[in-house]
């Protein structure tokens, strides 16, 4: 029987540790979700950046599956790959995410090699339904990582990310809100999610840490 997960007061993860609390967590239930783990500002600066280059025509529809098929059915929203040069708000992201990988090699010695990432924009209407992130002909995707980049999202505005969970009395699902400032990090091969229709636009910076094989 599928249940909704009790929602839980707010956790407070310590600045200088954060990380490695992730690495934790990660290692305890194969989830995570931090609010407020990028400064608000930088986000602000990621969120006008994406913004700029859906502008500009840079966004392309998102593919699924190994063959980087469009199946709008499955998913409709677009995105854009994080490629050099970078700017100055991208590489201050990236070197967040790369103490991060740290982190969790540290603690779970999980290879992890390097981690891939792009702009997702879903305009009003756009989901993406129920899958997993690792492809079957490529096992690399180890860890998904999804830092949101939305301000005073409500819950009206739908367009969570629902976490599928495994429990001793079935499956639970987990509502994540996509507001600014919060990640959401979950082992890729384990944790089933979709991203629910949304009522507005909703960006985010979506990327994976792999391995090497």
């Amino acid at each position: 029987m599928l249940m909704q997960a009790p929602m839980t007061s707010r956790e407070i993860f310590p600045r200088d540790a954060v990380d490695e609390a992730i690495a934790l967590r990660l290692a305890a239930i194969g989830w995570c979700v931090v609010e407020d783990y990028f400064l608000l500002d930088d986000v602000t600066a990621l969120r006008t950046e994406a913004l700029e280059q859906w502008q500009t025509g840079c966004f392309r529809l998102a593919t699924v599956g190994k063959d980087r098929k469009a199946r709008e059915l499955v998913r409709n929203d677009q995105i854009l790959w994080l490629e050099p040069p970078y700017s100055g708000v991208q590489e201050l992201f990236l070197a967040r995410m790369e103490a991060l990988r740290q982190a969790i090699n540290r603690t779970l010695y999980m290879g992890l090699h390097d981690f891939e990432c792009h702009y997702t924009r879903y305009a009003p209407g756009a989901y993406y339904q129920k899958h997993l992130d690792r492809f079957r002909a490529d096992t690399r995707r180890a860890v998904s990582c999804i830092l949101y980049l939305n301000a005073d999202w409500q819950p009206s505005d739908g367009g969570m990310l629902r976490l599928y969970l495994e429990t001793d009395g079935g499956e639970t699902v987990h509502d994540v809100v996509p507001q600014a400032g919060t990640l959401a990090c979950f082992l890729s091969d384990r944790i089933w999610h979709e991203v629910l229709p949304t009522r507005r636009e909703r960006l985010s910076l979506t990327g994976w840490f792999r391995t090497c094989a």
